[in-house]
């Protein structure tokens, strides 16, 4: 079965961090982009193995804020 998770990445000086937020905390990591998603679809995996499919949904949206 196929199904599409939202991640988020965050690049920082030691590679890139990524999450699924639809997952609570299903987190993993990468020396780059590539690596970082094929570490969080594993992850992804290992999850829904472990706790099964999500019962609740979540909604990923942007906002705007205006700092100082």
């Amino acid at each position: 079965m196929k199904r599409k998770f939202h991640v988020t990445l965050l690049e920082h000086e030691e590679g890139v961090s990524v999450s699924c937020p639809e997952l609570p905390g299903c987190h993993s990591q990468g020396a780059n982009v590539e690596e970082a998603l094929e570490n969080i679809e594993d992850a992804i995996r290992g999850y829904i193995d472990l706790y099964g499919e999500p019962k609740t949904r979540c909604e990923i949206r942007e906002m705007e804020v205006v700092t100082a």
